[in-house]
């Protein structure tokens, strides 16, 4: 079963896309999660929820290697990503969606598939694809979302949230918007050549920049946003082009000692 792209779903979206033909995937690093295959137009894409069909794997549990590699071994070229995230910059509010353009890790999972000869240094200076970032970015706009087409994804390990000390250096760092699920993810498919964006969707301001934050809070505004989401991810699917004209595939090119 070959498909070019894939549709990653975060907190709220495990429903999405949940119609079609459904398979797992045996990798090196384990079993895939079950993976729907359906349509969008005339095109194929496959459909992976990152937690689990029931929403049971917290962020430091999920099997970021297994779901790489599944995809990658049924032709995914592209990956399409959902993410929920906090708001660190203060002029990025609850329900706004960013496409963002760099990271930071702050996690300590596995994050290569390279642990063996010959030594391999992947260079992430454009992890998110540029090419497919624009269109993502393009259609949320035509949605009528405020949408951030740019912005920098801190990733922390989780799965507790970020202490108010915590964000207050995020922000000293530059960082945009904070969450547990973007990276290995992005880096991973990366070393695979595949092209990676995401669209984050902002479900609270971080510590130290707004009131409590609840897990339930969070869950909910993901679902009140699916309808819009799924029409952002779906009109992206139709949009972006079948051949790739970025340098995603070339990114092991130099990379080996």
């Amino acid at each position: 079963m070959k498909t070019r792209m894939a549709v990653i779903s975060g907190t709220g979206l495990e429903d999405s896309f949940t119609e079609g033909e459904k398979t797992r995937i045996g990798t090196p690093f384990g079993p895939s999660p079950t993976l729907t295959v359906a349509s969008i137009g005339s095109k194929d894409i496959v459909f992976l929820p990152r937690h689990g069909e029931r929403h049971i794997l917290p962020p430091h549990k999920i099997n970021y290697r297994a779901n790489i590699w599944a995809l990658h071994s049924m032709g995914v070229e592209r990956i399409l990503a959902t993410n929920a995230v906090g708001a660190i910059n203060p002029e990025i509010m609850p329900d706004d969606l960013i496409v963002p353009s760099d990271f930071v890790d702050f996690t300590r999972r596995p994050s290569t598939f390279y642990d063996e000869p010959p030594v391999t240094h992947i260079d992430v200076t454009g992890i998110y694809c540029p090419e497919l970032r624009r269109v993502l970015a393009k259609t949320a706009l035509q949605e009528g979302a405020k949408t951030h087409d740019e912005g920098v994804y801190l990733c922390t390990e989780g799965p507790r949230y970020e202490s108010p000390a915590e964000i207050k250096m995020f922000r000293k760092w530059g960082c945009d918007v904070v969450g547990m699920t973007g990276i290995p993810e992005a880096i991973l498919a990366h070393e695979l050549g595949m092209c990676y964006a995401s669209l984050c969707y902002v479900t609270n301001m971080a510590a130290a920049t707004g009131t409590h934050i609840a897990a339930e809070d969070i869950s909910s505004r993901g679902k009140r946003n699916t309808e819009r989401l799924q029409r952002i991810v779906t009109r992206t699917a139709e949009a972006t082009p079948r051949k790739r004209s970025c340098t995603c595939s070339e990114s092991l090119e130099g990379a080996r000692v």
